[in-house]
């Protein structure tokens, strides 16, 4: 179940893995509609009633995640809530976004938006159907302006009701190794100082589906949720991103 993933990459101007995970348009699958569109209070985005036909497939693609990846979850220091998060993790499968997303309890999956290509997910009417069933954010990797960045338009979709599920690296690792990660999530941070990033560390999805195969096979893995971390006043960006790292690396031991 390949599809293309976002990375959290500079602000302007992001480092891209086009290869990972379903989402739409800015569109809210629960109410089938364009975010412009979406139900609002006081301007941010609120939950609409998902149309059945998205929810049927919704619940198709967690089962199928659940089998392919018969993954265990581990939530260290950490509990799950429904508050505003963004769950950052290694990325080394076309899998990982939607195995993580399919993780979450129903009550957090029901609010987090993983985030990915809109010009792969709203290519064609099937696309932009998976893609709702995902209550996923798309970004359009293509015209990004100077005063509407990647950054800038989660900010804005989220409201004071979304989490995000993002990739720091950008891209997948084809041995296991985290890369370096890139700028956005420190933007991110910046821009929103209240939410929570929580680190995720991921374990043998390379192995399930490896770089170039389009059939996952069914093993097992493990996906370990950490302690949230904040970005701290007048931290660095270069010190930022180094700890943000760490805290994923450290959980493979935890």
């Amino acid at each position: 179940m390949g599809s293309p993933t976002i990375g959290v990459g500079s602000e302007r101007e992001w480092d891209v893995n086009w290869k990972s995970l379903p989402v739409a348009a800015a569109i809210d699958p629960r109410s089938g509609s364009q975010a412009s569109e979406t139900q609002s209070v006081n301007g941010h985005p609120r939950p609409t009633p998902q149309n059945w036909m998205c929810k049927i497939t919704g619940q198709t693609i967690i089962l199928l995640a659940r089998f392919f990846s018969g993954y265990t979850v581990r939530w260290v220091d950490c509990q799950p809530d429904t508050c505003q998060r963004v769950y950052f993790a290694n990325h080394t499968s076309h899998l990982d976004a939607v195995v993580l997303w399919s993780a979450l309890p129903a009550e957090i999956r029901t609010l987090t938006r993983p985030v990915a290509a809109k010009d792969y997910w709203g290519k064609s009417r099937w696309r932009r159907f998976l893609a709702k069933s995902f209550n996923a954010l798309l970004i359009d990797r293509k015209e990004i302006k100077v005063h509407q960045s990647p950054v800038d338009l989660m900010v804005r979709e989220i409201g004071d009701l979304y989490s995000l599920i993002v990739f720091p690296e950008g891209g997948r690792g084809d041995d296991g190794t985290m890369g370096e990660f890139k700028s956005g999530i420190y933007y991110l941070a910046k821009k929103r100082p209240d939410l929570e990033l929580v680190p995720v560390y991921m374990e043998n999805l390379n192995r399930i589906l490896p770089r170039g195969e389009y059939m996952p096979v069914p093993l097992l893995s493990s996906i370990t949720i950490g302690h949230p971390i904040w970005l701290e006043a007048g931290e660095p960006k270069s010190d930022f991103l180094n700890r943000a790292r760490e805290a994923i690396r450290s959980l493979k031991d935890a």
